[in-house]
């Protein structure tokens, strides 16, 4: 009889084993397998290609890559696909499905037959899904991710999506270009296979994945289109096959702990990395009963200097980091402040790998006392608007705007903001704070990428390049400006920023990381006798996160799959 390894793993239930397991091996002779493929440990490949996603354009290659791998080290590599999310090309919004694809994720993860996994990803909330979803299966896993694209030589300047993409909007709505710039540069933008090729969330949580351990040194900045990332990937189908037939594998729980996620943490704080990735690693970690706490983040930020000087919050490319060092560089530069006993995936702990000084250009990753930043990129917010907090990108953002008290100018919701935010009767000056509600995760937008509110076209032209911008939202990973996310509890769960209307008075004070709301209680009183939540949508995914979906603090998980 054989062992319950490889495709002996999770028989399906017929209450006869051998039956099982007899039926399965007959099915899968179909597929042309020997016996001898059929009795090696079986390697289950996440395959999220799809013509939808232009990220994810490589998949293909990276899983025959992985496969050979796997062949080579004496496995059998079985690809299965699941759920494949990509930013613009996802209504409402990619992050409405993160947890669905996570839940897809796990669901495959521990139903199929598998000694370990391999997850491939790229597109920003497809690797967060993964990682949810090997935490909460705990199955051995390696996390193999597309890459970045290139960035494009284009007319004396360098371009890639999509902060770039953001630049040359901004600039037109401005009336500084006209349409048919815009139309040239559009083709300029993603050239090449991979994710956006600046310090977006999909290269910062590829970082913050390696700084986990799940894959090797140095694999999370490998373009897409490099042949290293190849070897990557080959490399990936080899780790996979050592993590099965190990006689202790690590597993995603012995690298997701209250130090692994406080390092990571580091890592987004000196990378100047993604408002997003605060968000996703707070649901990783969630899977696993670690909190991220935002007082601890505020310390750590104070602490932690911005290192790397990429787009958006410099003005390097991924490819430039690569080249650099990449991670192993960066880590190098923050050994002291990082715990070492983290282990990876061979069980290494991180004071090993760190044991000797890594390549380093100093272009693009700065010494301690030379830092593009004294603090880190990001700072937690609380107070009246924000009880349970908000957070801004302080490395993106206009440092004369950390400290104002100015009139709000509200938008209900999306379809609000189209409408008025370029109105001749808007009437907003620079000094205004604009302020979008219902459009967190329990909203029916679903929490878009839409805090990087426009500026009034008046404004724009004008020459305004920065105001103070306020939701309960997210932001794209490449975008920039004093903008403050993520206010916590949002509108459509009944938080304070659902009470608030044109013409309030709210206090920003990044140096006392406060964000207050300044109208009286017994006028919020009234305004919430008046107020009504909304109503649930009538059924399928949209109604389950209507009523399960968390906060942001909580990584706006669902509630059901939390540990």
């Amino acid at each position: 009889m054989a062992t319950e390894r490889g495709l002996g793993r999770r028989l399906a239930n017929y209450g006869d084993r051998d039956f099982a397991r007899y039926l399965r091996r007959s099915f899968a002779k179909s597929m042309g397998y020997s016996d001898e493929m059929l009795d090696r440990p079986v390697i289950g490949i996440v395959d999220t290609g799809s013509g939808y996603n232009n990220c994810h354009r490589t998949v293909p290659e990276l899983i025959a890559a992985a496969s050979r791998g796997v062949l080579a080290a004496g496995g059998l590599p079985l690809p299965f696909p699941t759920v494949s999310l990509c930013e613009p090309s996802l209504f409402p919004t990619s992050m409405h499905y993160r947890n669905l694809a996570a839940l897809d994720t796990e669901a495959m993860l521990t139903a199929q037959p598998m000694d370990a996994a391999i997850l491939v990803g790229g597109c920003d909330k497809t690797v967060p899904a993964q990682l949810m979803a090997a935490a909460s299966a705990d199955i051995p896993c390696v996390q193999l991710v597309t890459g970045p694209m290139l960035a494009t030589p284009f007319q004396g300047e360098r371009l890639s999506a999509c902060t770039d993409c953001r630049r040359y909007w901004a600039a037109y709505r401005a009336g500084t270009i006209d349409a048919a710039r815009i139309a040239e540069v559009e083709g300029q933008l993603a050239t090449t296979a991979g994710s956006c090729g600046v310090m977006g969330t999909a290269s910062t949580m590829a970082c913050l994945v390696e700084t986990l351990g799940f894959m090797p040194a140095g694999h999370a900045s490998i373009p897409a289109v490099h042949a290293a990332r190849l070897r990557a990937a080959e490399e990936a189908g080899r780790m996979a096959m050592r993590l099965a037939t190990a006689a202790a594998p690590v597993r995603p729980s012995d690298l997701i702990t209250p130090e692994s996620v406080e390092n990571a943490l580091r890592v987004l704080l000196a990378l100047g990395g993604s408002t997003n990735a605060l968000v996703h690693l707070t649901a990783i970690a969630g899977r696993r009963g670690v909190r991220v706490d935002l007082d601890r983040l505020n310390a750590l930020s104070d602490t932690t200097p911005v290192l790397v000087d990429l787009k958006p919050t410099g003005s390097g490319y991924m490819e430039d980091f690569h080249a650099a060092g990449g991670m192993p560089a960066l880590l190098w530069e923050l050994r002291d402040l990082l715990h070492p006993g983290t282990p990876d995936l061979a069980g290494v702990p991180l004071g090993a790998r760190l044991a000797a000084p890594a390549y380093v250009d100093r272009r693009i990753i700065r010494a301690r006392d030379e830092p593009v930043s004294p603090e880190g990129g990001l700072v937690a917010l609380s107070g009246t608007l924000a009880p349970r907090g908000a957070i801004l990108k302080r490395s993106a953002a206009t440092p004369s705007l950390f400290e104002t008290t100015q009139r709000a100018i509200v938008f209900d919701g999306l379809a609000d903001l189209a409408e008025r935010i370029d109105s001749p009767d808007l009437g907003a000056t620079a000094d205004d704070i604009l302020v979008l509600k219902n459009a967190g995760p329990r909203s029916a937008a679903g929490m878009p990428e839409a805090g990087y509110l426009p500026i009034p076209r008046a404004l724009a032209v004008a020459g305004v390049r920065d105001m103070v911008r306020m939701s309960d939202c997210r932001m794209s990973g490449t975008a920039f400006g004093t903008i403050v996310l993520h206010i916590t509890p949002e509108a459509a769960a009944g938080g304070p920023l659902a009470l608030v209307e044109t013409g309030d008075r709210i206090r920003l004070s990044v140096r006392e990381r406060r964000l207050d709301l300044l109208v009286p209680d017994e006028t919020l009183a009234r305004r919430r006798a008046a107020w009504t939540p909304p109503a649930l949508p009538a059924r399928g995914w949209d109604r389950i996160v209507a009523e399960q979906v968390l906060q942001a603090d909580e990584g706006c998980d669902l509630g059901v799959l939390r540990g």
